[in-house]
Formats: C-alpha cells, structure tokens, sequence
C-alpha cells in the first residue's frame, strides 16, 4: 500500500513506517523464524513497487505467492489488522499484472538460458565439480569460444568433452592439462544433471531480462513470479538459477545510479541456499554482483530465517530490514539473537533483543535508511495487510493468466539451431568417420525375398608366356609355360589301435594296420630293422671327402684314383689300419 508516494509497510505506536523509493535500491533483508510472516511482508512491498511501476521478480516457493493476481478478501482477520494499523478507511483489494514463470514449463513459461550466457564459473556449481574439474569445464569454454562453437545445451557440451577429450594432446600445450580422468568426472556430473531434470533449463529461445522489465497499460510494474516448488527440491539447481538471473541484470542494465524509483527489484526467498557448499571465488563474485548491481538501479532484497545465514560481507549491503520473531532455544542461537539486536539502531522505548523473542505473528522490527541515507530508529511495527489474494490459486485460473500472456508465443516453443553439436558432427561426417560401413546388413524374415548379396567370383588369371625364336620361320612366337604341378599330400598314417572284433570274440587291427605290419615283417623277421651299421676307416673317409671337393665326374674319378695312390705309398689300407 501506497502512503504519500512512499511503500506504507507497517504502522508503530510512533505512526507509520514506510520505505522510501529512492533508497530502495540499496538492498535489504526480509529475516525471522518460519511462521512468523515473512511472507506476507513480501508481498506488501511486491505490491508497492508494482504500483509505482517498478518490476518485481521472485520465487514462490510454495505457490503462496501466486495469489498475487487476484483482489484479496476482506476477512473478520484481515478487518482487525487494518484497524491495528490504522488503515481501514484507505485499504482497497486489487489485483496486481502478474506473469508466471516455471523452469519446467509446468506452472508458468518456461525459462532458460545457454550454457555459454550461464559461465563456467555457474556451470561448474551446478555440476558440484571440484577445483580441477572446474578449470576443465573454463578450458573448454575457452576453447569453444576461439573455434567459434556455440555452447547452448547439454548436447553441445558433450560433444565438445568428447571432442577435447580425443585431442588432449593437441590442446594441452595451448591451454593447460586437460586429462581423461577430469573429462570423465565431468560427463557423470552431467548425466546425473539430465537425471535431475537439469537439460531443460538449457536451450533456447533464452530468456530476455528486458521482457521482465515491462509495465502493464496502467504503468504499474509487472510482478514476475516463479513457481518454485519442483525447483526447490533441487537447492544447488535453484541457487544457481537465482545466481543466474542476478548476473545477467548486471551484465546488461546500463548505469543509473540514485533515481527516484529502483529500475528493478530482485526477491531472494530462502536466501541460505545461495551461500551453501559457496566457493570462495563464486563468493566473491555474488559480493561484487550485490555491490555493483546497486547503481544499475536494481534493489536485491533477501529472505532467510536467520541474518547469520548470508555472509557478513554480503550482510553488511543490505540497509533495510524487515526483522520479524527469532527463536533462540540454543546457545547459539541466543548468540545469534544477540549479534542481530546490535547490528539496528536502538529505539528507548523497548529493548531491541527482548522485543525479538516477544514478537508476534505479524509484527516486525523495521529499520529503513531515511532520505539522508542513515537508518532510522527501529519501529515495533504491526505488518499491514496484502491488497491481493493471500495463498494459492486453483489451476485453471493459473492457466488462463498463461494462456492469455503474451509472451507465450515468444517462449512456449522451443528450437535447436546450429551449435557445436552440429558443428562437431558436420566435421566428423566431413572427415568420413560417420560414412563408414564395415559389416553389411543382413536380410531379415520379413525382407527373405530380397536377393542375397554374395561377394563377387575371383576371374582367373590369364596363362603367362614366354617369346622364342623360331629359325624355320624367322619370328618369335609365343609359348605358354608351363604349369607347376601340386605336390601330392602325404596320406595320413592310420591309427594302429587294435579294435575288438565281437564276431571273432578276438581284438584284432585294422586293414590298413595289418598290411602295413605285414610290409615290416618282409623287410625284417623280427619285424624291425636289425644289423649294425657298418663303419669306414680313416683311409675312406679321406677318399669320400676328397671325392666330394670335384665338380666333375673325371675329377671325382682321378681324385679317386690319386687318393689311393696315396695310400698304397704311405702303406694305408683300406681300412686305414
């Protein structure tokens, strides 16, 4: 609700409490146990931003947000609040220009992203990869960015793994080490992405900051609304998402610097989850992001149940709170309690770290910066009632602000152009990788009429010849050679293994066994060879070798007959005795 052009939050026993426009974009806190109305103070300040035409975006983590779309009803609880506040003469239901959004297309349009806009740092959390795993997946999108591949989905990120993973030693000495092992992690990661339902935030049409910072025909701010509940079971994919959006409102709204009114307003609901399992380089950049996103005229307003969630370097940005009942059962959480009491400005009418534990539903500690950019005194302020519907809304009403929306024909049907994917695969094909067949189909049952494919018959070689010379005619003439004959296989040897013979009652062997016995027995009579072998003197020996050195028959014969001339003088016998 709107008071003299400033967000009317709450009212105080001192008056109203209201956040000035002007110093909203210096960020803020929405903190308290789960229970205590941090929901509801959300969606007043929705609320008032949209009425002076600023945009809003956040997550609606359990479809209580979505109730923003229709005029509330005024209830006997609501009636009381209003005149707790004050408000009762000013309040009128309405209803605020809502656009629903969902990651899986479900409950809203569905958004998504490239993976070349998301990083390589962002893309490395989602997968929940290590520091050399990370530098893998940086290495990667290096290398996609200097071969001009686009990285958009999942697909192409795989292809440019298993590409890279191929040709490690080509890319190592360029870029870094890239080793198999690393790739590996990488692809189990993204598998297990595509089984959580991650692949279908990749793609494209991708989402366009600009349709989010729109103003409905009355020129108030458009409330963009994401259906969180299937996201949110999925905490590292929804601080990712989160972190996501952030960045790009930052890398593409120009300066602005201190306005009037915010350009946009960013909700962080369940604010813990960004800051869990955080690296320490994607710490410091949600640092700067927070810090420099400032004078882009965005205000980041986080929503957790404890300060003591968001890091101090984080905390120390966001200047106004909204603090509703802390519970402090333990020692730690009584010290928590303690450190958030003075970190706002002490009011003397009620001590700051008792009224935190004795806050009621609905009631809150504000503290917000005043036109001179300190903060104001913190107020005990009772929390004013939302305009629109407090809750849920049935489905088919959901659906009719979804059909009806007209960016549902920009983002309700997705396309796949040309990536590294296609890339890839073109030079593969080029390279004639995927052309090759090696085994050829086989004909089925159904297709057995089709004749079958045989290879071809081997022709037989032509007859070589040779060219003589015939005197008779005077001309050469051809000849054929002639052909070499095989030579003959031995016959295998049959088996002697004697056989039993049941009409001889005798073992008796085989035919050819039997001959071939018979053949031995001729041959000797003991059937085996017998006799010594006969042995040669000196004086032969010296013949026979001698003989052997001729070449021709004369000198075989002359050699003879000198050797036993030779003999026969040196008184030899034959013997050489």
């Amino acid at each position: 609700m709107l008071l003299n052009d400033t967000i009317w939050l709450g009212t105080s026993p001192e008056g109203a409490v209201s956040l000035l426009p002007a110093m909203a974009n210096r960020h803020g806190l929405i903190a308290g146990a789960t229970g205590t109305g941090k929901t509801v103070s959300l969606q007043v300040l929705a609320e008032g931003f949209s009425k002076l035409g600023v945009p809003v975006f956040l997550a609606d983590n359990k479809g209580e947000m979505s109730g923003l779309c229709k005029p509330a009803e005024t209830t006997e609880a609501i009636a009381e609040r209003l005149t707790a506040c004050g408000a009762q003469d000013v309040y009128t239901p309405a209803a605020n220009p809502v656009v629903f959004w969902d990651v899986y297309g479900q409950k809203g349009h569905p958004i998504r992203t490239t993976v070349s806009e998301m990083g390589p740092l962002l893309f490395s959390r989602l997968l929940q990869l290590n520091d050399t795993q990370s530098g893998v997946i940086h290495l990667l999108f290096r290398i996609a960015d200097d071969e001009g591949l686009l990285l958009i989905d999942l697909k192409d990120v795989k292809a440019m793994l298993s590409y890279v993973g191929e040709n490690t030693a080509r890319y190592t000495l360029d870029y870094g080490n890239i080793t198999r092992a690393s790739v590996g992690a990488i692809q189990r990661a993204i598998a297990i992405l595509e089984s959580q339902g991650g692949d279908v935030f990749f793609g494209e049409p991708a989402l366009d900051i600009a349709d989010w910072i729109a103003q409905d025909e009355n020129g108030r701010g458009v409330i963009n609304v994401l259906s969180g509940d299937l996201l949110y079971n999925k905490p590292v994919m929804y601080s990712t998402f989160l972190l996501w959006m952030l960045s790009e409102l930052n890398a593409c709204l120009p300066e602005q610097g201190d306005a009037a009114l915010p350009r946009m307003v960013f909700f962080f609901d369940e604010a813990h989850l960004l800051f869990k399992d955080c690296s320490k380089s994607l710490l410091e950049r949600i640092e700067q992001t927070v810090r420099m996103i400032r004078s882009k005229g965005v205000g980041v307003y986080m929503v957790t149940q404890a300060p003591a969630d968001i890091p101090s370097s984080v905390l120390a940005q966001l200047s106004n709170k909204v603090q509703h009942a802390m519970r402090a059962f333990t020692p730690r959480e009584q010290k928590t309690l303690h450190a958030v009491a003075q970190t706002m400005r002490p009011n003397p009418a009620f001590d700051t770290e008792e009224a935190l534990q004795t806050l009621r539903t609905g009631e809150a500690l504000l503290s917000f910066l005043q036109e001179d950019g300190s903060p104001s005194v913190t107020q005990r302020a009772t929390i004013l009632p939302p305009q629109s519907a407090i809750g849920t809304i049935d489905d088919a009403l959901r659906q009719v602000f979804i059909e009806t929306d007209a960016l549902g024909d920009k983002y309700d049907h997705p396309f796949d152009r040309e990536s590294a994917y296609e890339m890839l695969s073109a030079r593969m094909t080029r390279a004639g990788a995927a052309a090759t067949r090696v085994v050829q189909p086989v004909p089925t049952a159904q297709d057995a009429s089709a004749p079958l494919q045989t290879a071809p018959q081997a022709q037989p070689a032509a007859p070589m010849t040779f060219r003589v010379f015939n005197p008779a005619t005077g001309q050469y003439e051809e000849l054929p050679l002639p052909t070499m004959q095989q030579p003959v296989q031995a016959q295998p040897v049959q088996p002697t293994q004697p056989v039993y013979s049941p009409a001889q009652s005798a073992t008796v062997l085989p035919e050819s066994a039997a001959q071939a016995q018979t053949v031995e027995a001729k041959q000797s009579p003991s059937g085996r060879k017998t006799g010594k072998k006969e042995e040669k003197g000196f004086g032969e020996q010296l013949l026979e070798s001698f003989a052997r050195s001729a070449t021709t028959s004369a000198g075989r014969t002359v050699g003879s007959s000198l050797t036993r001339s030779l003999l026969g003088t040196l008184g030899l016998n034959k013997r050489g005795k």
